[in-house]
Formats: C-alpha cells, sequence, structure tokens
C-alpha cells in the first residue's frame, strides 16, 4: 500500500491473516460456535436440568472439542467465550491445545455484550473497544487465530436508522483494525434480527443497506478484506411473517444481497443460523451454495444453537450420554460441512433437528 493511506499491515502480517482465513472456510468447512455467555449457556442448560455451574460448562465445552477426529473434516475453527478459552479437560490439556491437536483453529469473542443505542427507539451497539488491543494481543498469544464482534440490527417501521447503521459498521470497523493490528483475523458480524412481521423483501433491502454501510466502515478504515471474513444472517422475513417462503427464495434473496454489497475480496462468509431449527440452517445453506450466479466467496456456516441442539437434547448433563453427544455433534456437522458443498440431501436427522431455535431479541 502507498501513497496517501497509511500502511498498517507488514506484507508478512498480510499473508499470515489471508491464510488463516482460507484456512477457515476451506472446502466443507465451517466453524462452531461455542462462544456463548455465562448466562447464555444458563438459558442452554437450564431446559436439560443441568445447573450452570464453571464445572458443567467445562465438561459441556469438552465432549465438544474432545469429540472423534474425523470432526475436523467439517468444523475448521471453533469461536470460544473467555472462560472457555482458558479451560482444560478434566486430564488437564487446555481446550486450545486439544483444538490444535485436531487441526481446529482457536478462536475468541471478543466484544463485550449489546447496550442500548441512546437517542434511538430501542436500537442497541455494541462495547468493549477499550483495552481492545491488549486483550486481543494476549489472545494472540495465547493460541488464538480469529476473532468475533456481534453487532444487532433491528427491523421496524422506522428502523435500522442511519444512526445505528453507521454506529455499529464504524464499531465493527474499528474492532477488524484492532484485530487485524494483534494478528486476527476479524469475522464481522453485523446481525439483522429476524424478529418481526416484514417479509423477505424487506429483509432484503434492510440486509443490502446494512452491508453497504459495513463495508463502506471497512474501507473508510483501510481493512484488509483479504484477512477477514463476513458473518451475516441469511435473508429471512421476520418470524411472525403470515407468508411462507422457501429455501430457493432465501438462496435468492441472499445471494442477491451478498453479490449486490459484498467485495470479491472477502474470501469467505460464514452465515450465523439465527434462531433457525438445525434442519431449516442446513437446507437454506444448500440452497444458497445451489443458487444459479456468480460465487466469489466461500459460503459456509458459523453456527452455534444449530450445531448444538441436539448435542444438549441427548446429553442431559450425563457421562454415559457423551458419547452418543458427540455423535450428534458429527451429524450436524457433516451435514452442514455438505451444504457448504451444495451436496445435502436432507437425510441426516438428528434429535432435535426441526425444533424451532429462534429466541426474541437474541442477545448473548
Amino acid at each position: 500500500m502507498s501513497g496517501r493511506f497509511p500502511q498498517y499491515l507488514t506484507v508478512e502480517q498480510e499473508n499470515e491473516l489471508r491464510a488463516i482465513a482460507n484456512s477457515i472456510v476451506a472446502p466443507g468447512k465451517g466453524i462452531l460456535a461455542a462462544d456463548e455467555s455465562t448466562g447464555s449457556m444458563g438459558k442452554r442448560l437450564g431446559p436439560i436440568g443441568v445447573e450452570n455451574t464453571e464445572e458443567n460448562r467445562r465438561r459441556y465445552r469438552e465432549l465438544l472439542f474432545t469429540s472423534d477426529d474425523v470432526v475436523a473434516e467439517n468444523i475448521s475453527g471453533v469461536i470460544m467465550f473467555h472462560e472457555t478459552f482458558y479451560q482444560k479437560t478434566k486430564d488437564g490439556v487446555p481446550f486450545v491445545k486439544v483444538l490444535q491437536n485436531k487441526g481446529m483453529i482457536p478462536g475468541i469473542k471478543v466484544d463485550k455484550g449489546v447496550v442500548p443505542l441512546a437517542g434511538t427507539d430501542d436500537e442497541c451497539t455494541t462495547q468493549g473497544l477499550d483495552g481492545l488491543s491488549e486483550r486481543c494481543a494476549q489472545y494472540k498469544k495465547d493460541g488464538a487465530q480469529f476473532a468475533k464482534w456481534r453487532c444487532v440490527l433491528k427491523i421496524g417501521t422506522y428502523n435500522p436508522t442511519y444512526q445505528a447503521m453507521m454506529e455499529n459498521a464504524n464499531v465493527l470497523a474499528r474492532y477488524a483494525m484492532i484485530c487485524q493490528q494483534n494478528g486476527l483475523v476479524p469475522i464481522v458480524e453485523p446481525e439483522v434480527l429476524p424478529d418481526g412481521t416484514h417479509d423477505i423483501e424487506t429483509a432484503q433491502k434492510i440486509t443490502e443497506q446494512v452491508l453497504a454501510f459495513q463495508y463502506k466502515a471497512l474501507a473508510d478504515h483501510h481493512i484488509f478484506l483479504e484477512g477477514t471474513l463476513l458473518k451475516p444472517n441469511m435473508v429471512t422475513a421476520g418470524q411472525s411473517c403470515a407468508k411462507k417462503y422457501t429455501p430457493e427464495d432465501i438462496a435468492k434473496a441472499t445471494r442477491t444481497a451478498l453479490s449486490r454489497t459484498v467485495p470479491p475480496a472477502v474470501p469467505g462468509i460464514t452465515f450465523l443460523s439465527g434462531g433457525q431449527s438445525e434442519d431449516d440452517a442446513s437446507i437454506n445453506l444448500n440452497a444458497i451454495n445451489t443458487f444459479a450466479g456468480r460465487k466469489p466467496w466461500a459460503l459456509t456456516f458459523s453456527y452455534g444453537r444449530a450445531l448444538q441442539a441436539s448435542v444438549l437434547k441427548t446429553w442431559q448433563g450425563k457421562d454415559e450420554n457423551v458419547k452418543a453427544t458427540q455423535q450428534e455433534l458429527l451429524m450436524r456437522a457433516k451435514a452442514n460441512g455438505l451444504a457448504a458443498l451444495g451436496q445435502y440431501k436432507g437425510d441426516i436427522k438428528s434429535a432435535a433437528a426441526g425444533q424451532s431455535l429462534f429466541v426474541a431479541k437474541h442477545a448473548y
């Protein structure tokens, strides 16, 4: 980079970031989002009768991370919460080391949660920029190779506003800059929530607006796009919309929105599941990949609930269920790995595959 723009990364730094990003979105692979906060884990464990203690959270994450090595064929990386990042197996092996030994890339959630955006009608922004550079440097030293930061936009009569789109785009851009300076690939997540009665056309329009604001902000901050990943929502109608849409409708709206806004320099798009059932998340990802037209980026998954609903239902907090539980994770990982290649036939059924995972105003 030359001229009037500052060169904030060396060629070596750019090459490292590019290599990490490309590894995460290798063909047939995606991300396990195991970055639920302590409070969110309580919402996962409560329904299966498991107390939300640090030890139970550790036991649960251990069964995820110690699944058969074949899981790495479809899961390239794992996003962790701070607590999880520094936990160990019952035998004393750090989780980061467990993942590295399987050939999976450790990642870390670095935002500190959604907070109200003053001067708006129930809109929000995300906090955590203070001290972020120091935290990223430490995470990198301790084995992390990528990071995630989530911002949230809501569709309403007058929302999202210009203020909310601008604020959240710039917060994500500043986060991305700090990550790249510290050797972490930033996953940029501007999530348009599925809450509401809006149709798919409205969702597509808003998603396009949000992503346009986002890539303008990334350009303004001179972000090295080849060393980033995008984690957007699929374009779906609001959860309370009376009209029903097919996977092909969702694929068309999603691919159209992305093609209008996301530069080809971005290596991959790792969709969030957005409260879809495990089945729907896989089927819709497959439809997005098989939709006709140019596709300059890898289109894959970064799922939390859509990889873990059957896992939790099977586990029930019991050690004797661990093997069966891990098999559920392998099945869902395989389904989504195939979907990322456009090869999923809808024939992999797990314990909670059809269960809706929607949570109103979803927060971590």
